[in-house]
């Protein structure tokens, strides 16, 4: 039995889902009219929490996060001064440089935004766990077996498969928290680390957060990175967010060669400037061993420590002899959009083309043959690098928006 029917179902309440439905509404009057009078605006959110941003807030929670690494303009609501307006008074929680919102300060600017676009009851608390394409629209099927209807759909999740390197499919026995990937990791879970040695392996901004975690709770930490550490204020260069970049992206015919752009201009991992300076003063101060241009060849749990062989013979000893009781793994996702949970169906009645895990996608982020639109990292192949980011989701909005609301931009039957 079907217990909803909508226009629009938007699968996740993220970011990203947030800032389409703030645009969706500024284009749609008739929508906001109905919202404004406690009817059905013509849209659902569906997200297993029941509320907006609620995974966003857990993540920066995990970590401990102190600020974002987007600057103040880049948010949820439509207009880019508005989160900059609310922090008039307090000036103290934007970080310098590009006035960087602190993670308090964004929260409560996002609780503001949904309450001023009255979206706080929007959020039906419900995990979609299949999605099947029908005549007109889709079925969604709920995780508690109830179904709903919708004539088109929105994908706002992010990338779920956490990137795991080859060494640990060789290794078993061993008590699962003391190899965790970034993802599992909980850091208020862990009051203390007094006595223990941490050995935490990537090179982005996320090793340098558990890190940091870690020194506080009184472990000895060894971080290694497979290239030298890099520092960049931005994942990739600000020339992304406009036509300095984009529109020699936009142009290239080649889904690989943009594939290819994508990938140098994300170049991996990296710290932010104030990141990597505190790194190496813990470093100096001998609290943290910093281990560059260095990766993991082997790895045995033995008795109850890890102990470790590394593929650099210049630091191999160095290893060789301490025994070491955790190690996180901050080594990203992976992105493959035939592996994602729901999109079984649809990639079986409607193919399209993949490029190393990335859909291609026609101008609206559209699903081609169908009205399933997608945001996040799996629109980058349109989007560009920032496709993942808060930025990202506003450049995505340009595209899908004009598709929901002009008829003129329907896809042909």
């Amino acid at each position: 039995m079907s217990i909803f029917k909508t226009d629009i179902a938007v699968i996740g309440a993220g970011p990203q889902a947030l800032t389409l439905v703030t645009h969706l509404l500024q284009k749609k009057k008739k929508m906001r009219d109905r919202l404004n009078a406690g009817l059905s605006p013509g849209f659902q959110v569906f997200d297993p929490s029941g509320t907006w941003l609620a995974q966003w807030h857990q993540q920066f929670a995990a970590q401990e996060i102190p600020h974002l690494r987007s600057p103040a303009v880049h948010h949820p609501d439509c207009n880019p001064h508005t989160l900059l307006t609310f922090a008039d008074k307090r000036q103290d929680e934007l970080y310098n440089p590009y006035n960087r919102p602190g993670t308090k300060l964004f929260q409560d600017f996002c609780e503001t935004v949904i309450d001023r676009w009255h979206l706080r009851d929007q959020v039906t608390k419900a995990q979609v766990v299949g999605l099947t394409p029908q005549k007109e629209g889709f079925r969604l099927t709920l995780a508690d077996g109830k179904t709903a209807i919708a004539r088109r759909v929105v994908v706002a999740t992010g990338a779920a498969t956490a990137k795991m390197p080859d060494w640990t499919k060789q290794v078993s026995d061993y008590p699962p928290e003391r190899l965790c990937h970034a993802q599992g990791v909980h850091l208020p879970a862990l009051p203390t680390l007094t006595g223990e040695t941490v050995l935490i392996i990537g090179g982005g901004l996320t090793s340098a957060h558990l890190t940091m975690g870690a020194l506080k709770r009184g472990a000895r930490v060894l971080l290694m990175g497979r290239r030298q550490f890099k520092e960049k204020i931005f994942d990739a260069e600000p020339g992304w967010l406009g036509p300095k970049y984009l529109k020699g992206f936009d142009t290239e015919p080649d889904w690989h060669k943009r594939w290819h752009m994508i990938q140098q201009a994300r170049d991996g991992g990296s710290f932010t400037p104030e990141a990597l300076t505190r790194l190496r003063k813990f470093s100096r101060e001998s609290r943290l061993s910093l281990y560059e241009q260095c990766q993991v060849a082997k790895a045995r749990w033995q008795g109850a420590h890890w102990q470790i062989q590394c593929d650099n013979p210049a630091v191999h000893d160095c290893f060789a002899h301490q025994p070491i009781d955790r190690i996180w793994l901050a080594t990203g996702t992976q992105l493959d959009i035939t592996a994602h949970p729901i999109l079984g169906e649809v990639l079986a009645q409607y193919p399209l083309q993949i490029v190393n895990g990335l859909p291609v996608l026609d101008e609206h982020l559209r699903w081609p043959g169908c009205d399933l639109f997608l945001m996040g990292p799996w629109t980058a192949l349109q989007v560009g690098p920032v496709a993942r980011n808060l930025f990202g989701a506003k450049l995505a909005c340009d595209r899908i928006v004009p598709a929901l609301t002009k008829s003129s931009l329907a896809r042909a039957a």
